[in-house]
C-alpha cells in the first residue's frame, strides 16, 4: 500500500523485541519502509533469555485457556491469523529446523536461541528494514496524518504509521521497561495494572532458611478462602524467600493476580502425591514399626530429605522429634502425613520484575482491534505484544502470542 504521492508507507515499530521483529518483517514483506526504533544497544535481547536460552517457539497447544487478561479471548483474533501452522512455515523459510517436546513445547533443533534471532537479522538485513539501536522513544505525537517520535537523545523521527512493541515490564535489564504504557497513556489508551507473571513466590514462614535449596516433586496448589484455583506438578525449589520450580512459576499468575486484590493467597504442597492418604497411612505405619528402635526424626532419613525431616516434624505439632520412632502416637502419625499431603504456606507477594519471564496486565484490549492490532482510537498506530493486556501460560505460549499479534500488526501496518 502507498502514502499519499504514491511513495511507500513509512513505518516505526518501537522496540526490537519478539513482536517488534516479527512485525517489522510482517510490514516488509508488504512492501512498507520500515524502521524499528530500539532502546538498548542490540534488538533482541530477551529472545536469546527465552526456554532457558533454547527459545521455546511456540507449543502444539494453542488453547485459548492457556491465555489470560481481562480479555484473554482477545488473543484468538491474532493466534487464528498466524496460527502454530503459519509461525512454523515462518520459521521454516528463515532456516529454523524445529521439534517438538514434553508438553507440545517447540524449540529450534539447534536448542540455541541464538539461531532463531540471527535468522531473523539476516532477514531483516536482507529486507532492507533499518534497525535503529539506542533509540529510545520518550513521545509519540500524531501530526498532519503522521507522526512525530521524539527520542531520548532529542532527535525526532517521522513516520506515516507505527507500531508499539515495546514489551511490558519484565525482565528489565533485556529492554522491558513499561515505557510503552507510558507511550499508550499519552494517546489516550488504559492501562490494567502489570504485575509479574511467570516468577517465584515468597512465603510466610520462619525456616526457609534451613531448607533453601531442597528439590522436591510435588503437587502444589494455589488456594484463595479454601478454593482450589489452580496446580501445577513438577520440580520445586525451595528458597531462602520462599519458592520456585518451574510449578511454581506456572500458578504465579494466578497468586499474583489474587494478591493485587488484597486476598489471601495460600499455597498447598503435597509432598507425596503418588500415593493415597489410604496408602501413605500404611506405608508411614509400617515405615515407624520397623525403625522402632530409631529416633523419630532418623527414621524418616532415606524416605525424606534429611534437612526437610526436622522441619516437617515440627510442623506437624511434634515436640520430641528425637524420641523413638515406636513411641508415635495415633494422633502425631496423622499430623506428620497431613503436613506430607496437605502442607500450607501463606503467600506473600512475588520476586520482583528483575526476576519475572512475563508482565500480566498492560495496554487494556477493550481500544484494540483484534483482526488487525490497530488502536481503536489512534488512526494509524498499532500495537503488538507484552505491551498489551495478554499473557500466556509457561510452554513457548508467550512467544506464540508475540509472533501472532505482531505479524498481524505489521500486515495491518502496512495494508490497512
Amino acid at each position: 500500500m502507498k502514502a499519499n504521492g504514491g511513495r511507500k508507507i513509512k513505518v516505526a515499530v518501537v522496540g526490537g523485541g519478539a513482536s517488534g521483529l516479527t512485525a517489522a518483517l510482517a510490514a516488509r514483506y508488504n512492501s512498507a519502509e520500515v524502521t524499528v526504533l530500539e532502546r538498548l544497544d542490540r534488538v533482541g535481547k530477551k529472545i536469546l533469555a527465552t526456554g532457558n536460552g533454547r527459545c521455546n517457539l511456540s507449543n502444539t497447544n494453542l488453547d485459548i485457556a492457556h491465555y489470560h487478561g481481562l480479555n484473554p479471548k482477545f488473543a484468538f483474533g491474532a493466534l487464528s491469523r498466524f496460527d502454530f501452522y503459519k509461525t512454523i512455515e515462518f520459521f521454516e523459510k528463515l532456516g529454523i529446523a524445529w521439534k517438538v517436546e514434553d508438553g507440545g513445547k517447540v524449540f529450534p533443533v539447534s536448542n540455541q536461541a541464538s539461531s532463531v534471532l540471527d535468522v531473523m537479522r539476516h532477514e531483516l538485513d536482507t529486507l532492507g528494514v533499518v534497525t535503529r539501536c539506542e533509540a529510545e522513544v520518550r513521545e509519540i505525537e500524531p501530526q498532519n496524518g503522521g507522526f512525530i517520535l521524539r527520542l531520548g537523545d532529542g532527535g525526532r523521527f517521522k513516520a506515516d504509521r507505527v507500531i508499539i512493541a515495546t514489551g511490558g515490564k519484565a525482565a528489565p535489564n533485556l529492554g522491558s521497561n513499561g515505557s510503552g504504557y507510558q507511550l499508550a497513556q499519552k494517546l489516550g489508551h488504559s492501562i490494567v495494572e502489570p504485575f509479574p507473571a511467570l516468577v517465584q513466590l515468597k512465603l510466610a514462614a520462619d525456616f526457609l532458611k534451613q531448607i533453601s535449596g531442597i528439590k522436591f516433586i510435588y503437587l502444589a496448589e494455589i488456594q484463595v478462602l479454601e478454593k482450589p484455583l489452580a496446580r501445577a506438578e513438577g520440580e520445586v525449589l525451595f528458597t531462602d524467600y520462599g519458592i520456585s520450580g518451574p510449578p511454581i512459576l506456572a500458578l504465579s499468575r494466578t497468586a499474583g493476580e489474587h494478591l493485587r486484590r488484597g486476598e489471601l493467597v495460600t499455597l498447598r504442597l503435597n509432598l507425596i502425591n503418588y500415593m493415597s492418604r489410604e496408602e501413605l497411612e500404611s506405608f508411614i505405619f509400617k515405615r515407624l514399626q520397623q525403625q522402632s528402635h530409631k529416633t523419630l526424626a532418623f527414621s524418616f532419613v532415606g524416605f525424606i530429605n534429611k534437612r526437610l525431616v526436622p522441619v516437617l516434624l515440627r510442623e506437624a505439632g511434634i515436640g520430641d522429634i528425637h524420641k523413638p520412632a515406636g513411641q508415635v502416637t495415633t494422633a502425631e502419625r496423622n499430623a506428620i502425613i497431613d503436613i506430607l499431603q496437605d502442607w500450607r504456606f501463606e503467600v506473600t507477594g512475588t520476586n520482583t520484575w528483575q526476576q519475572a519471564q512475563v508482565t500480566a496486565g498492560g495496554v487494556n484490549v477493550r481500544d484494540i482491534n483484534q483482526k488487525s492490532m490497530a488502536s481503536k482510537l489512534v488512526p494509524g498506530l498499532f500495537l503488538a505484544g507484552e505491551v498489551l493486556d495478554i499473557d500466556g501460560d509457561c510452554g513457548g505460549y508467550n512467544l506464540q502470542w508475540a509472533w501472532s499479534s505482531g505479524y498481524v500488526a505489521g500486515v495491518g501496518v502496512a495494508t490497512s
